[in-house]
Order: structure tokens, then sequence, then C-alpha cells
């Protein structure tokens, strides 16, 4: 006699064999996926589908997204130009993109590429001449620094160079090449109104010279232009491994707080391209510093002081 089997059971039965035959199916469909996908072993197609967002894109990397390449674009090739891109170096930078390698402290000499810049973004005129602000009162300061390790002392504080800011470059060709320097411009990322910091200088009573090839640039202006100084002669310049030129380039800002880097236009034989040259991966930074409080901390002493107002 045939056994009956209740209705709920047949249901159930049903129920799981249809489960097993869609399991069956999406695996066979996601393994289809992966082989047709990358380069046909599957692992691109898994890699991206453990890195894609809900809105379709790559998420950022780790720490803000920030990367050692502020540029995607490639570098410049062999008798094309390419835009300026940068990478980080222990301090101050000029660049070309990826395949940079660090000489020394602030060098960088790209791989493949015939010149090399040596920057240093926080080179003086003199102490008496270098202010920077600050967001902190007098009493809270500690002294200034010697300018050989100032960066130190304006990274651990946020200081901001107050006026101006000098920066030297050494420019250097990287074999027996000669190369053509032909332009040097000065890009402005961002421009606001100055903090409202106080302001310190680097020394009183003191003094030093500016050795040759100095120009100037007002970031104040609508479009800034480096000029040269002092009967100094503009671009373009040679230089060779043998035959290196140091420039130094002072920034001026009276009424606004700006972040700005420079580009060093360059050609060797039928190579050419530019060069970025910033502090660190990051823009300068100068900042205008007119009705700001001003201190100077006085040789021999042990405190900072409110500077004398000058006459008129």
């Amino acid at each position: 006699m045939p056994q009956v089997t209740p209705a709920g059971g047949r249901r159930r039965i049903a129920l799981a064999a249809g489960i097993a035959a869609a399991t069956v199916a999406a695996s066979a469909a996601l393994v289809a996926g992966l082989v047709s996908s990358g380069d046909g072993d599957g692992r691109e197609a898994a890699a991206g589908a453990a890195t894609t967002t809900k809105s379709g894109s790559k998420p950022t990397k780790p720490g803000g997204g920030r990367s050692a390449s502020a540029s995607a674009k490639p570098p410049a090739e062999e008798g094309a130009s390419s835009s300026p891109s940068s990478s980080r170096t222990p301090g101050g930078k000029a660049s070309g993109g990826a395949g940079d390698r660090s000489t020394g402290p602030g060098t960088v000499d790209r791989a493949g590429l015939p010149v090399s810049v040596d920057v240093r973004p926080y080179s003086w005129e003199d102490p008496c001449s270098q202010r920077y602000l600050v967001d902190r009162d007098p009493g809270e300061m500690p002294p200034p620094p010697a300018e050989q390790v100032a960066r130190g002392w304006i990274s651990a504080l946020g200081a901001v160079s107050a006026d101006s800011q000098l920066v030297q470059l050494s420019v250097q060709g990287a074999g027996d090449e000669t190369v053509v320097l032909h332009a040097l411009r000065v890009r402005v990322v961002g421009s606001s109104a100055p903090p409202a910091w106080n302001a310190y200088s680097m020394g009183v009573g003191c003094g030093g010279g500016i050795t040759p090839k100095v120009f100037g640039v007002s970031l104040d202006a609508a479009q800034p232009r480096i000029a040269p100084q002092n009967g100094q002669r503009d671009f373009p310049y040679k230089v060779s491994e043998r035959d290196p030129e140091v420039f130094k380039v002072i920034a001026r800002a009276g009424g606004r707080d700006v972040r700005w880097y420079m580009e060093l236009e360059w050609s060797s034989g039928n190579r050419h391209g530019t060069l970025r040259i910033d502090d660190n991966g990051e823009p300068f930074h100068t900042s205008g510093m007119a009705g700001r409080p001003q201190y100077d901390y006085p040789l021999g002493g042990s405190k900072w002081i409110p500077a004398p107002k000058e006459n008129g």
C-alpha cells in the first residue's frame, strides 16, 4: 500500500530542493565571472569586488587618502613635456613624479632626469628680518632656533613665515650634459586673510648678505611673477654636474595668507619637462603680518619682549 506524504512535508522537500538549486546556480555564476575577468585567473575581479565602495569608486588610502605623489599624471618622458608632480623628501623638494630618489636631505634626483634641485624653504636673509606667525602667547614660546634647525621649531609650533619667505634652490645637472633652465614660475593654490597670531623675530642686532641670483615675487599680486632683483639677469640659465647654480627666491605677502609652490621648466637635448618645487610635498606657506603684535628675543635675554615700534 503506497505511503501518503502530508502536504506540509511535500512543501518542505520542495523548498529545500529550491534552495539547493539556487546555491549551485549562484556558485557557477560567480566562478564564471571570476574566470572571464581580469587577467584570466579571477584575482583581479576578486580584488575589485573587495575594494569597491557603494558608489562604485575605489576607497581612499589610509590616512585621509594622501599618497606620496601629488599628481596622477605620468612623469615627463623623453621628447615630451608633462605636468609637474611631486613626491616626498626629507627636507624641501623638487621632483618630476614617480621614480624620484632622494640623494640627501632636501635633494631629489629623479631617476633618468638630467637635473636635480636641493630646496631649502627656511633660509633667512638674516635672523632680524625673519619673523614667524605663531598662535601662542610670548610666555608660552621657546627661544628662537638657529637657522639650521628652524624646520623642527616651525613644525612643532605650527609657525607660518611672516611678511616674507626666502627659498633657496641649488640646481645641478646629473651628468655631463648641459641642462637649460628656461623659467621659474609661481603657482598659488590658496589665499585667505592672515591669521590673527603674534609675530616673533628670529634675532636682534644682526645682519647678513645675499648672494647673487636673487629673485623676488609678490604673492599678493593677481598673477604672481618671479622677477630678478639687484640687477640680476632673468632666465634662462644653464647648469651641469660641474657647473651648478644657486637661486634665492624671496616671496613677500603683505595682506594675504598664501600657499604656493614653484615650477622649474628645463630642457636637455631633445628632452624637456617641468619640476614642481615645494616644501616636502606640501605648498610653501607665507602670510602677511600687518597689525599683528610683534616680539623680539634680545641677544643674551631670557624671554620675548614687545618689538620697538617703527617710526613713521
